[in-house]
């Protein structure tokens, strides 16, 4: 008979963030499929567990997946581990489950953190509805195209992003979603765990040298584009964006020229 794959989730600061379940089965597996065995290699040692750990991550995902459904068929049991949290979220693990679908390969999850659902809890928003990004393409069309999706969601918009990257990516969710309720979280779980709450316009500056992993949460109402450069410029004065930040969304939204809008705006006033 074929072996399982355990969807096992770890920590995602605090190493007492595991569940006996989840210690039980890293004991217990025949191997462990890890995105950095250095990472994991340390939560094992933490808990005195000694098991063969291998590397399954996105640059080597096709050969290393291979082995993995081979040894599986054997009859081993393989605990799939990402870095922290739920593996197969923000990782290659959903290309491996499918794999092991296809062939009838059994699958089981082992329920544990998740850097998503906490950050939402930390949030205080009301909306319910929810939407996961992950990390936004690092730059070009990719790029635009996914803020400008995650902008039409009318619910909560959750991004991950690194702390070099941090500041770049809060201006360009500042210039496409607008002045939206946001909260910037550092470090779910671990000692320096600290939730800025505000508008994303506050968060335009003061994060060019931060450290840690960041979780970034927006209350998104999208805001209805109007053909007209000027109303839709007027629309968010009504909303109380400065002048300038109005016409500068406008612009950028509708393809017209900033200075043009803005200068209306002030003959209007």
């Amino acid at each position: 008979m074929a072996g399982t794959l355990f969807i096992t989730a770890t920590p995602i600061g605090n190493l007492g963030d595991i569940s006996e379940r989840a210690l039980k089965t890293l004991s217990e597996a025949d191997f462990i499929a890890a995105e950095d065995t250095r990472v994991t290699l340390k939560l094992l040692t933490h808990y005195d567990i000694s098991k063969p750990v291998i590397s399954y991550h996105e640059h080597n995902k096709f050969s290393a997946g291979a082995h993995i459904l081979a040894r599986l068929r054997n009859g081993e049991n393989c605990a799939l581990v990402t870095d922290a949290g739920m593996p197969a979220i923000s990782d290659p693990g959903c290309e491996l489950v499918a794999a092991c679908r296809k062939e009838n390969i059994p699958v089981t999850v082992i329920p544990g953190a998740s850097a998503v659902v906490c950050a939402i809890a930390l949030s205080g928003f009301s909306k319910k509805r929810f939407t996961f990004e992950g990390f936004l393409p690092v730059s070009g069309r990719e790029r635009g195209e996914a803020l400008s999706r995650a902008a039409s969601y009318d619910g909560l918009v959750i991004f991950y992003e690194a702390p070099h990257r941090l500041q770049k990516t809060l201006c360009d969710l500042a210039d496409e979603f607008g002045d939206m309720p946001a909260v910037v979280i550092k470090e779910i779980s671990k000692i320096y765990e600290t939730v800025f709450p505000g508008m994303l316009y506050d968060f335009r500056t003061g994060y060019q040298e931060v450290r840690g992993e960041f979780v970034i949460v927006i209350e998104n109402t999208p805001i209805a584009k109007a053909e007209d450069p000027i109303a839709f410029a007027l629309e968010l004065t009504d909303m109380g964006v400065s002048d300038s930040d109005a016409a500068k969304y406008s612009a950028k939204k509708l393809g017209a020229k900033k200075n043009e809008i803005y200068t209306e705006l002030l003959k209007r006033k």
